[in-house]
């Protein structure tokens, strides 16, 4: 599935059980970055299927689902592996290691790097601001955040505040199908919100259809997803935290989702 942007063209590849890794192609420069391969093959597949070479990789971090082919794209296509200095010693085949605020050129964009910790000590995002597309790993999800194993909540807590500031037109190109499953638990805390209703209702049938649901956009992130909305009255009701401070609200929804089934 292909995605149009400012400059470059995203292709949005299923992988493993639930994963996604995304090709991000300058049709001017030809420069073609591969996001969090978890896998070497498919990604080798779509390069040839469409006629790229690949020269970067941009890990947001060093789990091995987001690393799995790092090494095998590496020795075929001799490109350069970008991820978080503060990971050089868990990114397989690291060329290049990067700090907050540093930029990364892909062809004609730039992407600028969030430290977003929390998820994993040395998680990173890349945030292409004239495209409008953030890859924020595992980091955000659509109506969801990921695991703290690694991080603290608090850490958490001030990566998506960070995040949740960026423009509300900033597509989120997560690295997991885990949409369908956060709405269920977003329900449960608030129940009366129409936007989150009606966005269950989209995504239960883009899952039917066999359609993604992400990448979403911020703005619908900020009206549905629980770990952007600790302000919520409703939420705060819900957890019996009324009044309480944002980063308190959203370890509680951390906690709860830990044991959602």
């Amino acid at each position: 599935m292909r995605e149009e942007a400012a400059v470059l063209d995203i292709l949005q590849i299923p992988v493993l059980q639930d994963n996604y890794i995304y090709l991000a192609h300058d049709p001017v420069t030809r420069a073609t970055a591969a996001v969090d391969p978890a896998e070497a093959a498919p990604v080798l597949a779509a390069l040839d299927a469409n006629g790229w070479t690949l020269t970067h990789i941009l890990n947001t971090h060093h789990h091995w689902d987001h690393v799995g082919g790092n090494l095998t794209l590496k020795r075929e296509t001799r490109c350069l592996v970008f991820g978080a200095e503060r990971d050089r010693n868990d990114i397989p085949g690291l060329d290049v290691g990067l700090n907050e605020g540093d930029m990364v050129e892909l062809g004609r964009s730039r992407a600028q790097v969030l430290a977003v910790p929390g998820h994993t000590q040395g998680h990173i995002a890349y945030w292409f601001r004239d495209d409008l597309a953030l890859f924020c790993g595992d980091t955000l999800f659509a109506m969801g955040c990921g695991r703290l194993l690694g991080g603290t909540a608090e850490q958490m807590w001030h990566s998506l505040d960070r995040l949740r500031a960026l423009p509300p037109d900033t597509r989120l190109y997560c690295a997991h199908e885990y949409t369908q499953t956060n709405g269920r638990f977003a329900v449960t805390l608030e129940p009366e919100n129409p936007a989150l209703t009606r966005r269950m209702e989209q995504v239960d049938e883009a899952r039917r259809q066999g359609r993604p649901t992400v990448p979403s956009k911020l703005g619908e992130e900020l009206a549905t997803n629980p770990f952007l909305r600790p302000e919520s009255a409703e939420l705060q009701r819900t957890l019996g935290l009324e009044g309480a401070a944002p980063v308190r609200v959203f370890a509680e929804v951390r906690r709860r989702k830990d044991a959602f089934r």
